[in-house]
């Protein structure tokens, strides 16, 4: 299935947008540190289905501007941009699916403008008041969303020793070469900006106060039929973040485990393709 690009202007940023296929529309936002291309195996198969496809690099990311400046990534500023992509393509609303920083920001569009999605999908990060109830576990394992917050930091440490300390986080230690997925990210976040533009999508959304324990808020609710997707391996986000979204769900809530690591769009492909089209149906 033939995928296209195209630019969408707005809000002083240039936001490149892949497109495929025709049908009721799909959109995928994809997280850190990753771009449109994570998306590349459920496009094919979400074409083919029948969907149409809509899948941006997000700010910061792939062929996407890297704005300068902290406060150019601010969560309001991220929806404006999904909500010109989809007005740019003529949608009027959509199924949203999202992985990592992607799901959290289709949990916001779906409190936010609850009118431009049908249907809700999101991989691996639950609602951000279960994060929060989820406790010390999930605090030590987000430990570095922490150390992200100090500018320069992860700058000078990440790049290091050809990568070492980002290959040995994200993918438990894979040579340089022995994993295409690891080199892509690589690849990406080596251009100038461009870490500094991912890494800011933390420092813009999630302070130091994340990092003390309180009761959780009780949260902004969802009303749209919603699938929440937890994998196995994941390394960074907990599994009870995850099974305590449901509470925050009014419409039909849905729950699938997959045995895969915390890239499960591209390590598996196919199981996910599998729960999309089913629960799209």
């Amino acid at each position: 299935m033939a995928v296209t690009e195209h630019v969408v202007r707005t809000g002083g940023v240039e936001l490149n947008v892949a497109t495929a296929g025709h049908g009721a529309p799909v959109l995928l936002l994809h997280g850190f540190p990753d771009s449109w291309q994570v998306w590349r195996y459920q496009i094919g198969a979400l074409a083919a289905a029948g969907y149409r496809v809509v899948a941006p690099d997000l700010r910061g990311y792939g062929r996407s501007s890297r704005p300068a400046g902290v406060e150019a990534y601010r969560v309001d500023r991220l929806l404006d941009d999904v909500v010109a992509v989809l007005a740019d393509v003529g949608v009027a609303s959509a199924a949203v699916v999202g992985h990592d920083w992607g799901a959290g920001l289709a949990w916001q569009l779906a409190f936010r403008r609850p009118d431009l999605v049908d249907r809700l999908t999101v991989l691996s990060v639950g609602h951000h008041g279960a994060g929060a109830a989820a406790g010390l576990t999930q605090l030590r394992w987000s430990w570095y969303m922490l150390w992200f917050q100090f500018p320069g930091v992860a700058e000078e440490v990440f790049p290091r020793d050809n990568w070492r300390f980002f290959r040995e986080w994200a993918w438990d230690g894979p040579a340089p070469g022995e994993n295409p997925e690891c080199e892509r990210q690589i690849a990406d976040l080596a251009r100038p900006g461009a870490l500094t533009a991912a890494l800011n999508w933390y420092r813009a959304n999630l302070g130091p106060d994340r990092y003390v324990v309180t009761d959780p808020p009780p949260g902004p609710r969802v009303s749209c039929p919603t699938m929440g997707v937890w994998s196995t391996r994941d390394r960074f986000l907990s599994e009870a973040q995850m099974l305590g979204s449901e509470k925050y769900v009014d419409g039909p809530w849905r729950y699938e485990r997959v045995d895969a690591d915390h890239w499960l769009p591209t390590s598996a492909p196919n199981e996910v393709n599998r729960l999309l089209l089913d629960f799209l149906r």
